[in-house]
């Protein structure tokens, strides 16, 4: 192995270790998993998780940071400038958003941890949250008032809380993650669906 293979291989070490990690949080969960399990899926040994992460717990702060910036990356065409709003610059915004979230395992996963670890991880889960979604909630919320005052929309109540215009993303991560299977649900007719459903609510009145 030549000194350059050596140093690249050293330096997607870490990205290796949280992927492997990654699989290992989502199988056990934080408490249950151990990161002699997480050098096995790596390929490493346990101690070469130690040359990076000094414990388990930055392993998994670690592991959160990664994937909020990878979800930024999925989440960066939304903030692109689009001019003024139209109802269907507004149904693509939702479109691409549910879409986004329904087509997107690392979300629906992280999701599922962090509920169950917001006790243990209180100031990471706002973080992620802050850094992933708080942008996306208010450039929505803005499109949208911006759509109200043209009379695209009405100015409803429901333009204050982006977050119930979110909801059937929710819905759909809770149904996947309870029931998986179980419960098979037609992601893209239930996205179009809801969409349609805000839209015809929020549509000016005649």
């Amino acid at each position: 192995m030549t000194g350059t293979t050596r140093a690249r291989r050293k330096a997607e070490r870490p990205s290796e270790i949280l992927d492997a990690a990654f699989e290992e949080f989502t199988l056990h969960g934080y408490a249950a998993t151990r990161l002699d399990d997480v050098a096995v899926r790596a390929g490493v040994t346990k101690g070469t998780i130690y040359v990076y992460f000094t414990s388990k717990e930055q392993v998994f702060e670690a592991l959160v940071r990664d994937r909020a910036k990878a979800q930024q990356i999925l989440l960066a065409p939304f903030f692109e400038e689009q001019g003024e709003p139209t109802l269907e610059s507004i149904r693509a915004d939702l479109l691409f958003l549910f879409r986004a979230c329904a087509n997107d395992r690392t979300t629906q996963e992280l999701l599922r941890l962090l509920i169950s670890e917001a006790v243990r991880f209180p100031a990471l889960v706002d973080e992620y949250f802050e850094s992933v979604f708080d942008g996306v909630l208010a450039k929505l919320q803005e499109r949208m008032k911006r759509a109200g005052e043209l009379g695209v929309i009405r100015e409803a109540p429901a333009l204050d809380y982006p977050e119930l215009v979110m909801s059937p993303a929710l819905s759909m991560h809770i149904c996947r993650l309870l029931f998986a299977d179980r419960w098979p649900l037609d992601t893209e007719r239930f996205i179009e669906t809801s969409v349609d459903l805000l839209l015809k609510g929020l549509l000016p009145e005649e």
